[in-house]
């Protein structure tokens, strides 16, 4: 398992852009100022901090709303086989609230919570299949 950013759920995407991009420095992967994604990276080391328009995980996960509501962050975890990993986190107590699904055409991805309500999703990177 690797850490693969902490997500930042916002409303005001522009401003976030302009704040992590501009404001502290950090390298946008993308160049995609409105959004509805971004993430940034520091000078060194492959994790980062990336920026989703809320709106758009308000349409995976009803109970997040347009606006924040407690959720204003999210932990993303890559892993290489989410089916069977989320059937062993499952086994092992979890619940997964969604998915495992296909998000993109290069993304699948399985959402659970934390015991203190903290969002965490679970990735499978599909390019990095052989």
């Amino acid at each position: 398992m690797e850490l693969a950013q902490v997500r930042l759920l916002v409303t005001d995407f522009a401003a976030c852009y302009r704040f992590y991009g501009e404001v502290l420095g950090l390298k946008p992967q993308l160049g995609s100022a409105d959004g509805p994604y971004e993430k940034f990276s520091p000078a060194v080391g492959s994790a980062g901090i990336a920026l989703q328009d809320r709106s758009v995980m308000a349409e995976v996960l009803d109970e997040l709303g347009d606006s924040a509501n407690g959720h204003r962050s999210l932990v993303v975890l890559r892993v290489d086989a989410l089916d069977a990993y989320c059937e062993e986190i499952t086994m092992r107590g979890a619940t997964i609230l969604h998915g495992p699904a296909l998000l993109t055409d290069r993304l699948r991805v399985a959402h659970l919570k934390d015991p203190e309500g903290n969002l965490v999703e679970l990735q499978e990177w599909l390019l990095l299949r052989g």
